[in-house]
């Protein structure tokens, strides 16, 4: 019974798929078949449409001198700095001068309990006076004793003897006029001036405090003008330094990490050895400081000129297109796009040394994203420069290289 029931589902099944297949076979009467040549021909209409125009701004290329720079970081140094300290043991007198006051070489900073020296000082001239008294004596008696040596009252031992008294005065008097410039060295250590011209940093002592011979410093004096920056530069730019330090020193250009402004210097000195483990070596430039804004101890950029590429085609980095085989730009020629492949030998700050177009080339530069080798090509009116007097009025875009509507050829 159910093998009958069974048999009698599949027959309909199967009469129900057969009338269905049936009515789909039957094509409409009014569709148009498409068949295999309208479907091949569908990418070649698409191929024979015609390119959209582009709207994009242009530049010229230029010929120019093209400075190479070195970009890094530096910090700012004094070219001299001193430590001052006392070179005798003795107690501040008087402190000349204020916390960050700026002093001139020579200046007196510090003087120094100087009594004893003094006291010294003036024993070894009064030695001085009673040998040189002694000195007088005994030459007046040399005198006396060649007279009557001339008379036979005396010998001549007596006047050797006499003459030898002299010689040991003489030399009593030297040796006093020598302990008097050694307390004169003495009492000059009791007067601490400044060595250089600079600023003063912090006093560590005041007035009445004993400072230790050549152990307790005083002040620190740094000079600030001209200051130093040191920095590091590749290896690879070594025979480049070398050679601007012999022709006088290369531009060196110092910017505060705070737009505190730009400085410009010369370098100066370029170290005898390559660090291995950096690969770079140290330099130093020197910049005028007369204002005070370089800072020892504080960082800067630095921008170095290591060398130039003279009559250097130049483009703004923006007209540039990577692209899968390579590194090209879009060309103005005859109203439309021509890829053009260019190298890029140099790039700083927005602009770029490329070969392989000449200068005067027209290329693209806002809006290349969207062209395509062939495009016709629009030119976005530039915008007039602010303040510009009596401005003209911004014309709409229009195909590049065609002449605006109203205005006459000559």
């Amino acid at each position: 019974m159910k093998t009958a029931v069974r048999c009698a589902l599949l027959a309909i099944y199967s009469i129900s798929v057969i009338a269905l297949e049936g009515c789909s076979a039957k094509p409409d009467a009014g569709a148009p078949s498409a068949g295999p040549a309208a479907t091949a021909s569908a990418p070649a209409a698409a191929a024979s449409a015609p390119l959209q125009p582009v709207t994009v701004s242009t530049v010229k290329a230029q010929k120019r001198d093209f400075a190479m720079n070195l970009q890094g970081n530096g910090v700012v140094s004094a070219l001299t700095s001193v430590d001052l300290r006392s070179q005798v043991t003795s107690t501040v007198s008087k402190v000349h001068f204020s916390e960050g006051q700026f002093v001139k070489a020579g200046q007196l900073l510090f003087t120094l309990d100087s009594r004893t020296d003094e006291a010294n000082l003036a024993k070894a001239r009064a030695q001085l006076v009673k040998d040189q008294a002694t000195l007088a004596d005994t030459q007046r008696q040399f005198e006396r004793s060649k007279q009557l040596l001339e008379q036979n009252f005396i010998s001549q031992g007596a006047v050797d003897t006499t003459q030898s008294l002299v010689r040991s005065a003489t030399a009593s008097t030297v040796a006093d006029q020598a302990a008097i410039d050694s307390a004169h060295v003495a009492l000059s250590y009791d007067r601490l001036a400044a060595p250089i011209s600079g600023r003063v940093g912090a006093v560590s002592v005041s007035t009445g405090s004993l400072v230790q011979a050549n152990t307790t410093p005083l002040v620190t004096i740094t000079q600030l003008d001209p200051i130093a920056v040191a920095f590091s530069i590749p290896q690879r730019n070594l025979p480049d330094a070398l050679a601007a330090l012999k022709g006088g020193g290369a531009a060196v250009t110092a910017r505060l990490a705070d737009g505190g402004g730009s400085y410009k210097g010369r370098l100066q000195f370029v170290d005898n050895s390559v660090n291995s483990g950096s690969g770079t070596i140290q330099v130093k430039a020197v910049f005028p400081n007369k204002e005070g804004k370089l800072w020892p101890g504080a960082y800067v950029e630095i921008s170095q000129t290591v060398s130039t590429l003279a009559n250097a085609t130049t483009i703004p980095q923006a007209a540039i297109v990577q692209g899968p085989r390579g590194t090209i730009v879009y060309v103005l020629e005859a109203g439309k796009a021509r890829p053009q492949p260019v190298k890029v030998v140099y790039s700083e700050a927005g602009e770029a040394a490329v070969t392989g177009i000449q200068p005067g080339d027209v290329v693209v530069m806002d809006g290349k994203q969207n062209v395509r080798p062939g495009s016709p090509l629009v030119e976005r009116a530039r915008e007039p420069k602010i303040g510009a007097s009596n401005p003209a009025p911004a014309d709409a875009s229009k195909p590049a290289g065609s002449q605006a509507a109203g205005t006459s050829k000559p």
